[in-house]
């Protein structure tokens, strides 16, 4: 009974941080088009995602140094 329950709070506990997650990550996605700051909601959103999916830290990675390659490029302009 105690493993069941303990089974069931885990996965309620992920899928509240995918729906978290995928809301946030969506809201930066339509802030391309829209007036937002989607260079910082995008990141927030997979930020969320990475603490239960392996693809989504795989994702913030490639984020990450991507956008330290063009902080790079822009300090030498």
């Amino acid at each position: 009974m105690t493993a069941l329950l303990l089974k069931s709070i885990k996965q309620a506990k992920r899928l509240i941080i995918a729906v978290i997650g995928f809301t946030v990550l969506l809201t930066g996605i339509a802030m391309i088009v829209l007036p937002g700051p989607a260079i910082v909601v995008i990141p927030i959103g997979l930020a969320i995602l990475a603490t239960e999916y392996v693809w989504a830290r795989r994702l913030l990675d490639r984020v990450k140094s991507s956008t330290s390659s063009v902080k790079g490029w822009v300090s030498k302009q």
